[in-house]
């Protein structure tokens, strides 16, 4: 940046490189945000800045969960109104956060960050399978939840884990699909309505 305030080629290349690594967002995406946080929102620029240091040197692994959080453990793992029988394995901290959401589940989670992919080179100790086998073996959970994602890497990953707690008596369940609340059978999907009725539950 110059004496003037204006950023340099050199320093807006790298701000337009760094907000490309986010999800979905191309060269006019980052041009866009870049132009408008220099051009419109400086202190807010320097808010996100300063957000972002903060969390990357304060943001951690909860050692039960594996979700984010700022202590060893986090809140929820920590809460005694938690169901610590329950055990809820999903892919990401958003998948987490959708899932508290919906105020349906009351058990506790382990984060894999990350489903199993073997074609990218995503094998069983890069999700953190030995964790999450430690955890559901420590006696106190009886049912472990599969609420991976359902994507071919996510089914493989529930099924993976399905078959290793089977061979240790570890109870598990997947999360079931079908039509969503709401929805009408005219305008959903046929595989949607094929895996609802073999998904079907007796009323």
């Amino acid at each position: 940046m110059d004496k003037s305030g204006v950023p340099t080629a050199r320093g807006l290349d790298r701000l337009l490189e760094a907000l490309r690594v986010l999800p979905g967002v191309g060269p006019r995406s980052a041009q866009r945000m870049a132009y408008h946080l220099l051009q419109h929102d400086r202190a807010g620029a320097e808010q996100l800045a300063g957000a972002l240091a903060a969390a990357l040197a304060g943001v951690r692994r909860c050692a039960r969960c594996n979700n984010f959080t700022e202590d060893e453990i986090c809140p929820l793992c920590r809460s005694p109104r938690r169901d610590a029988s329950l055990l809820c394995v999903v892919e990401t901290p958003a998948d987490l956060a959708t899932v508290e959401q919906t105020q349906s589940f009351s058990g506790m989670y382990f984060v894999l960050m990350g489903r199993l992919s073997p074609l990218d080179g995503v094998g069983p100790r890069d999700v953190g399978l030995d964790r999450l086998l430690e955890r559901a073996t420590d006696g106190v959970v009886q049912e472990v939840i599969l609420a991976t994602n359902f994507t071919n890497e996510g089914e493989a990953t529930a099924h993976y884990i399905a078959e290793m707690l089977r061979a240790r008596n570890v109870k598990a369940s997947r999360i079931a699909r079908g039509v969503p609340l709401g929805g009408e059978l005219e305008f959903v999907d046929i595989g949607t309505i094929s895996q609802a009725m073999i998904d079907r539950r007796t009323l």
